[in-house]
């Protein structure tokens, strides 16, 4: 296997320098299933013009340490995405067109957790730790119960069936946000006539929220949760919304365009650390934006980048899965663990 160059991209006029150090080996087996299950690190070491920016958490200097490494730990899937770290010390993931979800556990071999899945896409947790999917082709959100049992949280609005719940997120009030584009079902199946953004209360109430998306796909709440961030992966862009006291929105507008006619990729996936700054996978790799919209860097990534989730006990490592691999990579500023959104009230 070719050693794999994982760079890191500055775009902060702070930053000047970015030396790229040659892999320092790889390291390849194949599992019982039949993927590759490998370990790949490139060191890359970041270089300031100026010093203002020490102690800055919304700074790129303040999230990449000098000697970052970036690792592919498990590869030959066929399309992953949905990643979500357990606190019991494993990562979900699925892969849609496989009709699985799978467990990766630190130095073991990925296995089979859910299968079928219901092609599901996004994964969360709820406040009670439990694993909530959104999946394609039952056109729902899902629940998994403490005993395996798994429950339809909704899978229509207004009497017809939702298009292909994509991804969620949790708020602290135990409702559910998530996004409904048409993606990984046929133009037949489609019941609504638009993608909408809804909100799920934990007594079943379903709010349409926002439905002028083109391609509602990755979403976040900051750590506050006072702010909604909404990819449209067909327009190139983030949305950003304000929370309302009642959990509904208002005052959206454009937060920040994903826009690379060089590579491949689209806004996809998104999460925020505790400091507030965004990751979004996109062209490239995974995009880092500060909360007030400016572009820090971009995380290239060898692979179609399609969603990310903070794990390992300190919630410092960023996994990635891409279009048939696992990643991960370690910042220096903690992520919002699921199930913890508005844990910095």
């Amino acid at each position: 296997m070719k050693n794999l160059t994982v760079r890191v991209t500055l775009y902060s006029l702070v930053f000047t320098a970015l030396t790229i150090a040659p892999s320092n080996g790889v390291t390849e087996a194949r599992n019982d299933l039949g993927f590759r299950c490998s370990t790949s690190r490139t060191n890359s070491r970041l270089t300031t013009a100026q010093s203002s920016n020490q102690g800055n958490p919304n700074s790129l200097e303040a999230i990449l340490d000098d000697n970052t490494q970036v690792e592919k730990l498990a590869g030959d899937f066929r399309f992953t995405e949905g990643p979500i770290w357990h606190p019991n010390g494993f990562l979900l993931f699925s892969d849609i067109p496989a009709n699985t979800i799978y467990q990766w556990t630190p130095n073991q071999k990925p296995e089979i957790f859910r299968r079928p899945s219901g092609n599901a896409n996004g994964n969360t947790l709820d406040w009670e730790g439990r694993l909530v999917s959104a999946e394609h082709s039952n056109h729902r959100i899902s629940r998994t119960e403490k005993d395996g049992t798994i429950v339809t949280l909704v899978n229509q609005f207004q009497g017809k069936r939702l298009n292909s719940p994509n991804d969620l997120v949790v708020k602290s009030d135990g409702s559910i946000y998530f996004t409904d584009p048409p993606y990984g079902i046929k133009s037949e199946q489609e019941e609504l006539g638009f993608y909408g953004v809804y909100r799920l209360t934990p007594d079943g109430e379903l709010t349409l929220l926002v439905k002028d998306f083109v391609g509602p796909n990755g979403i976040a709440l900051s750590p506050d949760e006072e702010k909604l961030y909404v990819n449209d992966s067909e327009k190139g862009h983030i949305r950003v919304f304000d929370v309302k006291s009642d959990g509904t929105l208002e005052n959206g507008q454009l937060f920040a365009e994903l826009k690379d006619p060089s590579t491949k990729g689209v806004p996809d996936g998104m999460k925020v650390d505790q400091e507030g700054n965004i990751y979004s996978t996109g062209p490239g790799g995974v995009w880092i934006f500060s909360p007030s919209g400016n572009l820090l860097g971009r995380i290239e990534v060898p692979e179609l980048a399609t969603n990310l989730a903070w794990g390992d006990d300190d919630y410092k490592s960023l996994y990635i899965t891409t279009s048939n691999s696992l990643y991960r990579i370690r910042l220096k500023i903690p992520g919002v663990p699921p199930g913890q959104e508005g844990s910095k009230r």
